[in-house]
């Protein structure tokens, strides 16, 4: 439970550092979704032959991350393919224990991304959450909306009952970020 857990959380970070600056720099959409202009192209892809890793590049330049954690980016990557490649390993062997610190590792840089990625670009461009930045909200009490699906997904697979009926109430809601004050 906890490998699958941890490789769906990996796949949800992955696609979302991938997507935030395609959506950023979109211009157009399409059937298939956002349309990659030029400028994206230019500012993104064009850093690293891996998508992600171009992504992931385009945010320490914003400064949401820091080289610190593009070696954390590679060591929980490193991690994730060793799971995927050498599952049953895992399974069927007593020395292969889920290193359970890698998930929250993980989970820690998905926060930092999103959460810089709700402050920085959400909160700056929707009009809509005008209301939220002249309350002042600490920015420690954010949680995104990827971060919550994170934590309700991982309730669900530990059993943490009051937790994951507190997620679900918000998700019920239609709230894309929350205060931790709400609990």
């Amino acid at each position: 439970m906890t490998i699958s857990l941890f490789i769906a959380a990996f796949e949800m970070f992955k696609d979302t550092i991938i997507e935030n600056p395609k959506m950023f720099f979109c211009e157009e959409f399409d059937s298939d979704g956002f349309v990659e202009s030029k400028t994206y192209k230019a500012e993104v892809p064009s850093r690293h032959k891996d998508r992600c890793y171009a992504s992931l590049l385009w945010f320490k330049e914003m400064g949401a991350i820091d080289d610190v954690d593009l070696q954390t980016y590679d060591i929980i990557r490193k991690y994730r393919n060793e799971l995927v490649h050498e599952f049953m390993s895992f399974l069927v062997n007593d020395d292969r224990d889920f290193d359970i610190t890698k998930f929250q590792v993980l989970v820690d840089l998905f926060t930092k991304v999103e959460k810089w990625w709700c402050i920085n670009i959400e909160l700056d461009i929707n009009p809509h959450m005008s209301d939220i930045v002249a309350e002042e909200v600490n920015h420690d009490d954010i949680i995104p909306g990827a971060i919550m699906l994170l934590r309700l997904m991982q309730d669900v697979a530990f059993g943490n009952e009051p937790e994951e009926g507190y997620y679900y109430e918000i998700f019920k809601r239609g709230s894309r970020t929350v205060s931790r004050v709400d609990m």
